[in-house]
């Protein structure tokens, strides 16, 4: 299982129980609110975060295949119910500082998502500083960063970050990045928002330093979005339906009553070196990265910012 590459806390459940395996210390919970569905993962012992591979904490999954996330009714339901998740995640009081991050390289597209959320944000900090008399009630001070990759910049990531946050002391850290997933049907499908903090590029095997309170001295949020998907995954799924389809093939038969992560690793395997470790993402990853970073956006400015209206954020934002 911990094979097959993907960021998302559902998907690891989903794998450890298509596997039977014994799984005690989770608890998920799903529910449909306007076009969206919730899952809530809840990691809550330790043995539970070894099977897992993940921190105790929370994960909020939210899906949404069936909405038009470019506008209308159904983009501003979602950016609701992201503002209501986030916030039953991030309890704030009235005049906390929150700063975004905004992970990722802004000149490759699937990786672009966190730059692209913070040039839509309200970053109001420098505003309540310095014209306090002219911010409305409700209105939150907000910084935001986009610290760039390593190979552009020379520092770690986790260096840039906690530097800024000794120097500012915000009251907590939303982390914003791309992710990797394991179904094909999830990516520019979901958003997931988890408690626990983030290690940047883990879904694609480049592990950067961890950004969490441990590191950071303040609660940390995780949102992400997948934006690709392992090959050898998608081989995997491409076997799964030709099975489906060709049961008397004796080949189809063996391979059919192998489990999901036999069939990976056996195509791992069998791909050429040259391809081990490609992630691929879809065509028009460019047009959703830049819906989606919308609403990850005014999924923030909503929850972080009282009584706004998108009206509101479009004002400030233009």
């Amino acid at each position: 299982m911990n094979q097959i590459r993907t960021d998302l806390a559902i998907e690891v459940h989903e794998m450890l129980t298509e596997t039977a395996a014994e799984l005690s210390g989770v608890t998920v919970h799903k529910e449909q609110k306007h076009n969206a569905r919730i899952s809530r993962v809840k990691i809550e012992t330790l043995r539970a975060q070894h099977q897992m591979g993940k921190p105790i904490g929370n994960y909020i999954t939210i899906e949404f295949p069936d909405v038009n996330i470019a506008e209308g009714e159904d983009y501003e339901n979602l950016c609701r119910t992201m503002a209501e998740e986030l916030s039953a995640l991030l309890p704030l009081q009235k005049n906390n500082t929150v700063l975004v991050v905004g992970l990722g390289n802004q000149n490759i597209t699937p990786d672009a998502l966190g730059p692209s959320v913070v040039s839509r944000l309200m970053v109001t900090r420098h505003l309540l500083q310095y014209i306090p008399d002219q911010i409305d009630e409700g209105i939150r001070p907000v910084c935001a960063i986009s610290p760039g990759v390593l190979g552009i910049t020379g520092m770690e990531t986790g260096e840039v970050i906690r530097g800024v946050t000794d120097k500012i002391h915000p009251d907590a850290v939303i982390v914003v990045d791309a992710l990797a997933a394991r179904s094909m049907d999830r990516i520019s499908t979901t958003i997931q928002l988890c408690d626990t903090g983030i290690s940047p590029g883990a879904g694609v095997g480049n592990n950067r330093k961890e950004l969490n309170k441990s590191s950071l001295g303040v609660p940390v949020i995780a949102v992400g979005v997948p934006t690709v998907i392992d090959a050898a995954t998608i081989a995997t799924d491409t076997l799964q339906l030709a099975v489906q389809k060709e049961n008397s093939d004796k080949l189809c038969r063996e391979l059919a009553a192998m489990d999901r992560e036999e069939q990976y690793t056996i195509l791992k395997e069998a791909l050429p070196e040259s391809l081990n470790g490609f992630m691929v993402t879809p065509k028009d990853v460019d047009l959703f990265i830049e819906r989606v970073a919308k609403v990850v956006a005014n999924g923030i400015n909503l929850s972080l910012h009282k009584n706004i209206t998108f009206q509101d954020i479009a004002a400030y934002t233009s």
